[in-house]
């Protein structure tokens, strides 16, 4: 009985061999490596593109950590521009604005389902019936910034139209309105085709003159290779530039600096889409090649690129793999239509939700990046959120941030301790301070001004060495975070994990060995009380105690 199991398990494993076979020879008769796209689906997360090495995001205003407020956590889709005018007026009046509070961001559903008749987003023509360049003004004239929301795809998460396709446009839209500061989601995102096309020749034209440059005057790197094929006027195309694996150099001589025509010339091949990247010199253009259905073998994409009086290096490629390529590619197509379109004004925010690694490349695009699913006023997932980004250190510094989201203080059932303490772990990993709650409607029983106003936490939270903290020891009921001042103060975080009251000895043990060496007089942040070695500190569940160096 056995051994017929194992006779039909050796033939379906045969049959698995024959049809893998088959498909690879293929996708290798289209120019694509098999092996390749196994790749791409093992490594999703992984990026394969190379970013250059301390090259950070050169935009916006966040050398210190953004702060201010935004409508999703307690508003969700229900904005106008009445509840946007009166939470400003709320963050000036409480002297939440003088703390530093001077972002008002509106998030999804600030803006209308169809865009205007010049292709440009607007807003609600209902809630925002003014326009955003009025509620701008208006948010301006308080002393205060506004910041606005889409998404790196085709439709928002709450499905109205999108940045994705649109950056340039919505870009300078954004900096025509006086915004300042710009979250970008990751609903609805389509990953950038892996596939490259069959390039059979490029052309340049540079006033009437047309220069045909064929695939064999091509110089080839890594994998890509010339195919026969005398249907193609030339008779031979390029092959397997997808998928990071290989690019078609050719070396161009110009008469003139200045921009021209440029047309790439394929063999038609497979029903889906394909990308390639077209790089003269240091500038990069891309170009998606559509779905066709090969009525003809040849077509022919245009695009203007800027070209050099003198020799000029265009190199053909596509240099993505993975979902992690694809979505870094996209978020600095963003950032670098946002830097041109305001003069480097706007703050931008990248939110992919950690999907994609961006700890190993959002600082190249952005300014700050989101690590983790949404937030919610729960203190389990604050917690995880929390030990999430406490890894994250070494990617933190002045002008990029890791963003382990908005603050949920006020909101939910939060006590008062797990109030106290998101905010004072907030401020010590340098996050973002962006408030999340109903500004003009701040429960006293809570104390929610009091903690989100403190200065010595927000001082912390603003300190220019731009420093996350690090959890120098931890035991299974405290942890001990540290983190280093400009002015060489340093702060130090005790957190009680714990369900329940825990009682905690002051001693030099506890602290950090820096600490005790400067022989300083220390501080308790919440209580402002001096402290002396001995005191024994109360902390309820899940409450917190910081200290600091005077």
């Amino acid at each position: 009985m056995y051994k017929y199991f194992i006779y039909i398990f050796i033939i379906l494993i045969i049959v698995l061999f024959v049809v893998f076979c088959l498909w690879a020879l293929k996708k290798k008769k289209e120019g694509i490596c098999p092996f390749c796209i196994i790749r791409q689906h093992m490594l999703k997360s992984r990026l394969t593109i190379k970013v250059p090495e301390n090259e950070f995001y050169d935009g916006g205003d966040a050398q210190t950590p953004p702060m201010g407020w935004s409508s999703w956590n307690t508003f969700r889709n229900n904005i106008d521009e009445k509840l946007i005018l009166e939470t400003a007026d709320a963050l000036v009046s409480t002297g939440l604005a003088d703390a530093g509070y001077k972002f008002v961001n509106l998030d999804d559903c600030w803006h209308s389902s169809m865009r205007d008749e010049n292709g440009r987003l607007q807003g609600d023509l209902v809630r925002f019936s003014s326009g955003i360049k009025w509620l701008a003004d208006e948010i301006h004239s308080k002393g205060l910034k506004i910041g606005l929301y889409s998404s790196n795809g085709d439709y928002t998460c709450e499905d109205l139209p999108a940045s994705s396709g649109n950056e340039k446009i919505d870009a300078d839209t954004f900096a025509r309105w006086g915004v300042e500061y710009f979250k970008y989601d990751f609903c609805h995102n389509i990953k950038i085709p892996s596939v490259a096309p069959l390039v059979e020749a490029m052309e340049l034209k540079q006033g009437d003159n047309v220069t045909v440059y064929s695939s064999d005057k091509a110089k080839l790197e890594g994998m890509a290779k010339i195919n026969k094929d005398k249907n193609l006027k030339t008779g031979q195309y390029i092959s397997f530039l997808g998928h990071g694996k290989g690019k078609a150099v050719f070396d161009v001589d110009c008469e003139s600096d200045g921009e021209c025509d440029f047309t790439l010339c394929v063999k038609k091949s497979g029903r889906y889409e394909k990308y390639i990247v077209i790089q003269v010199n240091d500038n990069y253009y891309e170009m998606f090649i559509p779905f066709t259905k090969s009525w003809t073998i040849g077509g022919r994409y245009q695009t203007k690129v800027h070209v050099k009086q003198g020799k000029n290096v265009i190199k053909i490629f596509n240099p993505v793999c993975t979902r992690a390529d694809s979505s870094y590619i996209q978020y600095k197509r963003m950032g670098e239509a946002l830097k041109k379109a305001s003069d480097g004004k706007i703050t931008y925010s990248i939110c992919e939700w950690g999907r994609n690694n961006p700890k190993n490349w959002a600082w190249n695009a952005g300014n700050l990046w989101r690590i983790s699913g949404d937030i919610l006023p729960n203190w389990r997932w604050i917690n995880v959120i929390y030990n999430m980004n406490l890894r994250l250190a070494e990617f933190s510094g002045p002008g990029h941030w890791n963003d382990p989201d908005m603050l949920e203080v006020g909101n939910g059932n939060l006590t008062y301790e797990e109030n106290k303490t998101h905010f004072s772990l907030w401020c010590m990993m340098s996050a973002p301070l962006i408030l999340g709650n109903d500004i003009r409607k701040l429960p006293d029983e809570k104390k929610t001004l009091d903690i989100i106003s403190n200065k010595d936490m927000i001082a912390i939270n603003q300190d220019k060495l731009g420093m996350q903290c690090v959890r120098y020891k931890k035991t299974p009921t405290f942890d001990f975070l540290v983190k280093k001042l400009a002015d060489g103060n340093i702060a130090v975080c005790i957190y009680n994990k714990k369900n329940s009251t825990k009682k905690i000895q002051i001693n030099k043990e506890i602290f950090p060995a820096e600490m005790h060496e400067k022989q300083q007089k220390i501080k308790e942040i919440w209580s402002n009380t001096a402290i002396s070695y001995g005191d024994i500190f109360t902390l309820k569940s899940h409450d917190c105690a910081v200290f600091i160096t005077i």
